[in-house]
């Protein structure tokens, strides 16, 4: 089946358009995903035998202490089972194989998948993969209007390809700004979990500072800086105290950045 576009308005009331990803590029992102947890789940397994193997000359399926072989089944199937959830949540919707191929799952209203839609369609995975070999799952994706499998109707979820923000000819003034002040989004490290935690209110906020930043007078902008560190740096883990005016504006100008990739989309 050919890849559709798909226009989807958001509970902020803005319009996007996406490709929806189809059987092809979604097999060929779980078929690197399957080759990198089988190559895993070979090493775990030649690690174990070598360590077993070095602590007694009998084959260690002949050994009578099996608490080496339980622990290396729980952690494979810790692995095989977490791999999925952990990555389409902690990576904004991305596997390895998904990030190599250009995928990503996302929210049916255009926002990035959450923790419990993750848990959900990779706890269905296992219906979709029955009878065997994903048929169920394949059968679904290709006659299903929006190439959804079981695990994506249950979760509310569409597995798109990734949307790259046009550069713009002419750099708008805060990003001129930023590029001026030799400040960028790595200048700041800040962990998944938190970035989950920064709601669409506290990037409304951000983006409007940002958006306001260069319009402002100097005593402006300082008071407006100091009224946002004080809502915002709290829930990064920052304190606003010991921070000059321009240590505040870097560090809020490189949230921006940070969260204008989980936010923004291309119109």
């Amino acid at each position: 089946m050919n890849q559709e576009q798909m226009d989807i308005k958001t509970p902020e009331y803005v319009s996007l358009q996406f490709q929806v990803a189809g059987l092809g590029s979604r097999s060929a992102a779980f078929l690197i995903d399957l080759l990198l947890l089988t190559i895993v789940n070979i090493l775990i397994f030649l690690i174990v035998l070598l360590i077993m193997n070095g602590t007694s000359p009998i084959p260690f399926f002949m050994f009578e202490n099996t608490i080496p072989l339980a622990i290396m089944i729980i952690v494979l199937s810790i692995l095989n089972g977490g791999y999925f959830f952990a990555f389409e949540f902690f990576s904004g919707g991305r596997t390895i194989g998904k990030k190599l191929i250009g995928i990503r799952v996302i929210q049916e209203n255009g926002h990035s998948i959450t923790l419990l839609s993750s848990f959900i369609r990779n706890l269905i995975r296992i219906i979709d993969s029955l009878p065997t070999a994903y048929f169920l799952g394949i059968i679904m994706i290709f006659f299903h209007s929006k190439h959804k499998r079981l695990g994506d109707v249950v979760a509310g979820t569409i597995v798109v390809h990734e949307r790259k923000m046009k550069r713009k000819k002419k750099l708008s003034a805060i990003e001129k700004e930023i590029q001026n002040r030799g400040i960028s989004k790595d200048d700041f490290i800040i962990d998944d979990w938190t970035i989950k935690s920064l709601g669409n209110k506290d990037w409304k906020l951000v983006s409007t500072y940002a958006s306001r930043f260069t319009q402002l007078s100097l005593e402006e902008r300082n008071q407006l800086t100091k009224q946002i560190a004080d809502i915002l740096f709290p829930k990064i883990g920052l304190e606003v105290a010991g921070n000059n005016e321009a240590d505040l504006e870097n560090t809020l100008l490189v949230l921006y950045l940070i969260l204008r990739d989980e936010w923004e989309f291309e119109m």
